[in-house]
Order: C-alpha cells, then sequence, then structure tokens
C-alpha cells in the first residue's frame, strides 16, 4: 500500500499533473471564509499568496500549516513557471489573493492561463466578493451588469472611459481607493448625470458603511466626510431612450398607489418606475402627469 498523501482530489502526487485551487478569502469578516476554503487550504501542497505575511495571518487564525509563498505582479513572470512545474509534477497548489477572488482586480489572471495552457486541472473555490455584495444590497437591476474595477487613475483617461459608459443601460460597478473617490464621483455626475447609485466602504468590516442617493447627493457626503477604505461604487445604467413604455395596467395600478399615499412627488414616482423598468425617465413622467391630470378633470357624472 502507497505511503504517499493522498491530495484534496484523490491524486497521489507524482501519479500525475496536480490541480490548481483559485480560493475566494474574506474580503474583511473572516467569519465569511467557506468551509470549502479552510479544507482546501489544509490538504493542498502549497499556498501561492499575493501577501504572504497576510496570508500566513489567516492561516495561523484557522490553525493551517501549509506551506506559503509568494506570487503577485511583481514575481509572476518568474515565479509562474515554477508554480506550473510543480503542479506538473503532482503538487496541489491554492491561489488566494489579500482578500476577495484571484484574478478579479487582483494577480490570478496569467497564472490561471498558464495553467489551462499547461493542461493542468483548474478548480475554483466561490467565496466573498466585493462585486455581488454591493450589487445585492444595491436595490438596482442584477440580471445584467458590467463590472469595470478601478478606473483610470489619471482624470483625462477616466474621463474618457466614463465618456465609453455614457450610453451603457447595465448596472455599473466600480471599486476606487479613497484619495480618488471624490474625484471620481465629480466625473460621474458631470458625464453620466444625477443617476441613482450605491456607495459603499469597508463592506463586512467592523466601520462597514452604505450609503443610497444620488450622486450629485453623495458627492457631497463625501467632500464634508471624508473616510478611509476602498470604495465599491454602483450606479444605475442608463435608461434605453427607445425602448417603448407602454403603460399597462400593472404600472398604472403602481402609480396610481403611490399617488394616493401623498409621500411622494409625481417626478420621484416616474424616476422609482421608470429605474424598475428601465425606460427613459421622460416617457414615465408623461405618463404620470397624464394620470394626474385625468383625476383631476373626473366629474360625478362621468364616474356613475
Amino acid at each position: 500500500m502507497s505511503m504517499e498523501p493522498e491530495t484534496t482530489d484523490g491524486n497521489i502526487r507524482g501519479t500525475g499533473p496536480g490541480t490548481l485551487y483559485v480560493v475566494s478569502t474574506p474580503i474583511g469578516n473572516l467569519e465569511d471564509i467557506t468551509l470549502r476554503a479552510l479544507r482546501v487550504l489544509k490538504e493542498v501542497d502549497l499556498i501561492a499568496a499575493e501577501s504572504v505575511e497576510h496570508t500566513r495571518a489567516l492561516c495561523r487564525h484557522f490553525g493551517i500549516q501549509t506551506k506559503v509563498t509568494g506570487y503577485n505582479q511583481h514575481n509572476q513572470r518568474f515565479k509562474g513557471p515554477e508554480l506550473i512545474g510543480r503542479l506538473e509534477a503532482g503538487w496541489n497548489v491554492a491561489l488566494v489573493t489579500n482578500a476577495g477572488t484571484p484574478g478579479v482586480s487582483d494577480p490570478g489572471v496569467l497564472l490561471a492561463r498558464q495553467a489551462a495552457e499547461a493542461g493542468v486541472r483548474i478548480s475554483p473555490v466561490p467565496g466573498p466578493s466585493a462585486v455581488t455584495a454591493a450589487l445585492s444590497i444595491s436595490g438596482m437591476r442584477g440580471e445584467k451588469f458590467l463590472f469595470f474595477g478601478f478606473p483610470a487613475t489619471k482624470s483625462g483617461k477616466r474621463r474618457a472611459e466614463l465618456e465609453a459608459l455614457a450610453t451603457e443601460s447595465r448596472t455599473l460597478i466600480f471599486f476606487e481607493a479613497p484619495h480618488r473617490v471624490k474625484e471620481m464621483l465629480s466625473d460621474l455626475l458631470e458625464i453620466l448625470g444625477d443617476r441613482e447609485m450605491v456607495l459603499a466602504r469597508e463592506i463586512s468590516k467592523i466601520h462597514e458603511e452604505v450609503a443610497h442617493g444620488r450622486v450629485g447627493a453623495l458627492l457631497e457626503k463625501v467632500d464634508q466626510d471624508p473616510a478611509r477604505g476602498e470604495y465599491t461604487i454602483v450606479v444605475a445604467g442608463r435608461a434605453d431612450e427607445d425602448r417603448e413604455f407602454v403603460l399597462d395596467e400593472r404600472i398604472k395600478k403602481t402609480i396610481e398607489k403611490l399617488m394616493s399615499k401623498n409621500i411622494m412627488s409625481v417626478k420621484d414616482i416616474a424616476q422609482r418606475i421608470a429605474e424598475e423598468e428601465g425606460v427613459a425617465w421622460r416617457k414615465v413622467y408623461k405618463a404620470c402627469l397624464s394620470l394626474q391630470s385625468g383625476k383631476k378633470e373626473s366629474t360625478p357624472a362621468e364616474k356613475r
């Protein structure tokens, strides 16, 4: 009977290529790590980490004794082939970043490509994500969205990127550093307009903060109360001006119900319906005014 260690997928080291596990780690709260991630990190032969020190601290917290080696944007060109060699020799390797999922605005893309080209099995270990976390609490359409990552740091290039997104109807998601968020929101307001937006920072951490509102109002908030911590920004897509708006019975009843409560203006009602239906605000506003006018002009004779 072989005494060689059995690895996470049942492969005996040396009998065939190992597996590259792309492991998501907590973006803040350590309780968000998955049971599978813990098992994989304990059982693999090596952990390739964006920051050795950061990942060793994570491992100590969970009692994981697996060896950790560095793999990041500074050494990936020469470190990648070394890791591929170990994988081809039968090692199982876990790839992690400081927070979230490798390859999503973090190192990992190159190694995954090299592993695929070498015929090495790649297995994702899903987990925490600032992108889906922010989208889930945004109240915006999530069936179609565009994750942009970090915009350009230089103003001219960042503005050009935003201009290219001006007609995008999908929900937009960005990451931004705290020292650039004010400039980013200023450009958003000028180029995309005063859209609905969610500003989330320090997601799942002690000082987590989530603010819903419009770009202009949240820009004022940031200006008055600058904060530390990386931001995740969710912005409503542009309503499709060419999409036909049909005032069907369902939408009509919703509008009439909102009007009867007398807690929202006609403009606010139109904005809400436009965002929910993904159509141009002006078309809904016109329909709301028509309904409002019809109610005012209604006479007892007409009601009989």
